[in-house]
């Protein structure tokens, strides 16, 4: 009897394939969202941490040179968190559109998979039956040539 094919193999290998890069596209956008995330957390803790220090050199008193450097400086930090949310917003969109091309390939390798598996299980009752066929006419002939 030969061996199990499965028509569809290299189909399936190709759909792995396929499904290992949207993993890995999937994986890269998710890392670039993530350091997305800590420079704008970066950006905001800097923020702060200027604003409070502004707020103690004013009860300290400060010149005004200070005062509206300490303003720009602020205004240009938040300036780049405006920025740079909006970047993450991107980001977040395209790792959106990688993950749900990463459940799109999942979806088209599990069904060649079921695929197979059924048709495995065909061949195999299919391979039991032919043996019980063979073992009935074996006990059948033994029988018949034993009389």
């Amino acid at each position: 009897m030969k061996k199990f094919s499965f028509s569809l193999d290299t189909v399936l290998d190709y759909k792995g394939q396929v499904l290992e890069s949207k993993q890995n596209e999937h994986g890269r956008a998710l890392a670039a969202q993530t350091q997305q995330e800590k420079l704008i957390t970066k950006l905001r803790s800097e923020y702060l941490s200027y604003k409070e220090e502004l707020n103690e050199k004013r009860k300290q008193g400060l010149t005004v040179i200070e005062a509206i450097s300490y303003e720009s400086y602020m205004n240009h930090l938040d300036s780049m968190i405006r920025i740079e949310n909006e970047k993450l917003e991107d980001l977040k969109e395209y790792q959106e559109q990688k993950r749900g091309e990463v459940v799109e390939a999942k979806k088209e390798t599990s069904t060649i998979e079921k695929l197979k598996d059924k048709k495995r299980l065909e061949y195999d009752k299919m391979l039991l039956k032919k043996d019980e066929l063979f073992i009935e006419e074996f006990v059948s002939n033994t029988m018949a040539s034993g009389k």
